[in-house]
């Protein structure tokens, strides 16, 4: 059966970019669609191998712009065009992708939920938007009215945690299956000689908190590296202290993987719909301090595979460092743990539920 994949946009190689690529191995798709796609040739041909276009819409003209005009979003999904002839849909929606149309009422749509859509417009929107929220939250329930809207295209949502489950259900009004995104567990082996430093690593984006990382590590004083690259760095690198704090931009996973393995402990300030890289630390043996919200709840063991925190402020993630460097850690029980999320399984699980679900349309 020939399939299409619909993701959101293709910019930088990160969390979802690395799911998408373990849906394209599990399923390999016949053409695939995108709003825009500013990714480089490198990382485009890491998370499509087997694939030299990706079809894109009318937003492509606007570069790594595109952002800018979000309200465009919810009526671009709706200008991509899926080929007659294929059976299957399956979107990878962080924001609109779960909004796309069949071309024939005799398709199947599966959309995964990388995190709760378009965040920027629900709970998260006074910190994405900032100082122009009083201008714009007019709009939002407009916005969000939109948003709903498209949230009933599917025929079935498949979520990466429970904790985006629970806000699916209460914001969509939809039920929904659960499988944990897939994470490559052999590039992240066990090392039980760490170092005195700490990492966070992932998109530098407004919602991930990184700022409140630093403000914290500009009070401690205690070695902190950055890994990733986003919208925040330049303005994030302008506030922290060089002499205890390192940005090192965007790296492969080697560079990733040695300084996971090497850390203290790797940090989450940011609320996750799942967080691949938290569970890639924990492969490594390497405990998480982290804010205790969204579905990193559901895959860190607070006082075995990590500690918690229950505010997300510098303040606290200080107060929770220095419990942390009180208790001895179980490098090898972290790594057992992690291993429960590996790439293999969420394969399975996906053609699994595809194959179920092909089963139970075709039989109607």
């Amino acid at each position: 059966m020939k399939k299409a994949l619909v993701v959101d946009w293709l910019d930088k190689y990160g969390g979802a970019e690395k799911v998408i690529q373990a849906l394209e191995d599990a399923l390999q798709f016949t053409e695939v669609h995108s709003l825009v796609n500013v990714m480089n040739n490198e990382q485009l041909q890491q998370v499509f191998p087997k694939k030299q276009h990706v079809k894109t819409t009318y937003l492509q003209l606007f570069g790594k712009c595109f952002r800018i005009f979000f309200p465009l979003f919810f009526k671009s999904i709706k200008t991509i065009q899926v080929s007659k002839q294929l059976g299957l849909i399956v979107s990878s929606s962080h924001s609109v992708a779960k909004g796309v149309q069949k071309s024939s009422k005799n398709q199947l749509h599966i959309s995964y939920f990388q995190a709760p859509n378009n965040n920027y417009i629900w709970q998260d929107a006074p910190l994405y938007f900032k100082q122009a929220y009083p201008l714009i939250k007019w709009l939002l329930p407009v916005f969000r009215k939109w948003d709903f809207k498209q949230a009933q295209n599917p025929d079935f949502i498949i979520c990466n945690s429970k904790f985006v489950q629970n806000w699916v259900k209460i914001n969509y009004k939809r039920e929904s299956a659960v499988i944990y995104p897939p994470v490559h567990l052999e590039a992240f082996p066990l090392n039980k000689n760490k170092q005195d430093f700490y990492v966070i690593a992932g998109r530098i984006a407004t919602i991930k908190r990184f700022d409140l990382v630093i403000e914290a590590f500009n009070q401690n004083g205690k070695k902190l590296i950055v890994i990733g690259d986003g919208n925040e760095l330049t303005h994030l690198k302008s506030k922290a202290k060089s002499t205890n704090i390192q940005f090192l931009g965007f790296q492969n996973t080697a560079v990733l993987s040695n300084y996971l393995q090497n850390a203290k402990a790797f940090i989450q300030m940011g609320v996750e719909g799942f967080g691949i890289a938290a569970i890639e630390a924990n492969s490594c043996g390497t405990p998480v301090i982290c804010y205790a919200k969204g579905g990193i709840t559901e895959t860190v063991v607070n006082q075995q595979t990590g500690l918690f925190f229950n505010k997300q402020s510098a303040q606290a993630l200080n107060t929770c460092i220095a419990d942390f460097e009180t208790k001895n850690w179980n490098y090898e029980a972290i790594h057992k743990h992690a291993q429960q999320f590996s790439a293999q399984e969420f394969k399975k699980q996906i053609i699994q539920f595809v194959a179920n679900h092909l089963n139970k349309t075709q039989s109607v």
